[in-house]
């Protein structure tokens, strides 16, 4: 029984007994009905992901604009015309936010049952989306986008010619002989869309490179180690995501990609606890300045010589770029490059090791649009242009080992939300001054190992949500102020030395009890023998 079935029996028999809900499932299909022509496909599309499953919002984002579902409107980008599709069905309650970001922005989408019974109906009645199992006997001649659950045997018994799109799910293991057999002859000749994410591959599919009219490519989660140079054979390609895998080189004749709008490579080896080197990206390739439509970059890998850092100043058009591996002679080019992407909204830099210095103070015009900041290396001073970007939202400085007070800097930052300090201060106090962090609502102080005071001014961090305090080895007690923060809703302390946590106790020793008594959520999180234990008091 396959999930149209599923659907139909649990869901339709009710509403053919339930007038209420009859009624309910009339005001849906209106709702459907009165969708903007192009709406109505990216609605119906939602199918395709299953029961319960958290849609990703720059997923289905790149997804919808493989697909050619988002019409092309003057004067934006295809991701600013998908944005406002996904606002327009969440303002129709045909689609719910399930997870948001610190800083507002939307993570995850959830789909109701009885609105996922109306999309089931129609994308069925209109051969749209095919679910296939493992029990499916044949799919329908006209479908056009595949949800593969649990298998993908299944696909290789038929010839798919109209199909445009095959997603994955749930597949635990698939032999190289299916492999082979997927992807040979004209089975998917007009795919556009293939997402293999989780896929337990080691290996490229090789006939994945003859999808002449692929635009979006993920082998995130696989095993996959080498991207054969023959993936220049698919000029069409606007998002190739290699998140989590093993790949660590491109071929040159990537370069070749000239559509390519999302390049994602990176993974992240986290043993126990955050290290430096907690983030493997991949060798910049020598002409990454033909990706001109390139939109978010991330992990790169410059040169020795910096001729690559000069390439990016030719992606103007990039949102989001990742830098790793950054030694301090090569500040000053990727400072400049920097300055020609007007559009960058999120800046991650990593330099070469913990001691390398990561120079951007030739920075003279940062991008104005710049939400997040991100910068994991020694610092001499905080640059000096960190303070006039009043569209910073998070900031994030790790191992800068700064001597100067970075709070003086950032307190006035007028949109600043996120602010995480790791090893990042080397003084002995810092003090939150009145009327500062007027917007922030989670802060992170973490292995500031000299930190002894922490005081907090009536009147400052006045939407302080979440504090978490790390690793401070030194701090002996609770911020000085803390009870003025009246929205605090989570306090956490991880691995705090246990003068620290007596201060805290519900019995009468715990002096300091009374200045966090107010905040719901208190937490001692402590690592022993390799494993976490959590203490809510």
């Amino acid at each position: 029984m396959d999930e149209w079935d599923i659907v139909d029996r649990s869901l339709s028999s009710e509403l053919e007994s339930n007038d209420k809900l009859e009624r309910v499932n009339k005001i849906l299909s209106l709702g459907y009905n009165d969708l903007p022509y192009y709406l109505k496909h990216c609605f119906l599309y939602l199918s395709i992901f299953p029961e319960d499953h958290l849609i990703e919002h720059k997923r289905l984002i790149r997804l919808w604009i493989a697909e050619g579902f988002v019409v092309p409107q003057e004067g934006k980008m295809p991701e600013e015309v998908a944005e406002s599709y996904l606002r327009d069905l969440t303002n129709r309650c045909l689609i719910q936010v399930a997870q948001r970001d610190v800083d507002g922005r939307i993570k995850t989408y959830r789909i109701h049952d009885l609105i996922r019974q109306i999309i089931i109906s129609k994308s069925r009645d209109q051969d749209f989306v095919t679910i296939i199992r493992e029990n499916n006997t044949a799919t329908p001649n006209k479908a056009r986008h595949l949800s593969a659950r649990g298998t993908l045997e299944t696909c290789t018994r038929q010839e798919f010619p109209g199909v445009r799109s095959l997603l994955i799910f749930g597949v635990d293991s698939v032999s190289k002989s299916c492999m082979s057999a997927l992807f040979s002859g004209d089975r998917f000749g007009l795919l556009r869309v293939l997402d293999l994410r989780g896929l337990p591959l080691e290996k490229f599919p090789e006939g994945v490179v003859n999808l002449f009219h692929l635009r979006y490519l993920s082998l995130r989660g696989t095993k996959v180690d080498i991207l054969p140079s023959s993936i220049g054979k698919l000029p069409y390609l606007e998002t190739l995501d290699l998140k989590q895998t093993k790949v660590s080189k491109l071929p040159a004749e990537i370069q070749k990609l000239q559509n390519l709008r999302h390049l994602l490579l990176y993974r992240c080896v986290i043993v126990s606890y955050v290290t430096f080197h907690s983030k493997e990206g991949f060798l910049m390739p020598e002409r990454i300045g033909d990706l001109q439509f390139l939109q978010k970059l991330c992990f790169v890998e410059p040169e020795q010589g910096g001729h690559t850092l000069t390439e990016l100043g030719k992606l103007s058009q990039l949102r989001k770029l990742g830098i790793i591996k950054l030694r301090k002679e090569d500040g000053r080019s990727l400072c400049s490059s920097i300055e020609k992407m007007k559009n960058l909204g999120s800046l991650d830099v990593t330099s070469l090791k913990e001691e390398e210095i990561i120079d951007l103070n030739h920075l003279s015009s940062p991008p104005l649009l710049l939400k997040g900041l991100y910068l994991k290396g020694r610092l001499e001073d905080l640059p000096g242009w960190i303070p006039t970007l009043d569209n910073l939202s998070k900031i994030s400085l790790r191992w800068s080992r700064l001597k100067n007070n970075p709070l003086e800097a950032l307190q006035a930052l007028p949109n600043l939300v996120q602010l995480q300090l790791l090893h990042a201060y080397e003084g002995e106090a810092l003090c939150f001054k009145a009327g500062g962090f007027q917007k922030l609502k989670s802060l992170k102080l973490d292995r500031l190992e000299e930190l002894r005071k922490v005081s907090v001014e009536w009147g400052a961090l006045t939407c302080l949500q979440e504090l978490s305090i790390l690793r401070c080895q030194a701090l002996k007690q609770l911020p000085f102020g803390i009870q003025y923060l009246s929205q605090l809703q989570q306090l956490c302390f991880y691995d705090m030395p246990d003068e620290f946590a007596r201060t805290l106790l519900r019995a009468e020793q715990g002096y300091d009890y009374w200045k966090i008594k107010h905040i719901p959520k208190v937490f001692f999180i402590y690592s022993e023998n390799g494993r976490w234990s959590f203490y809510h008091l």
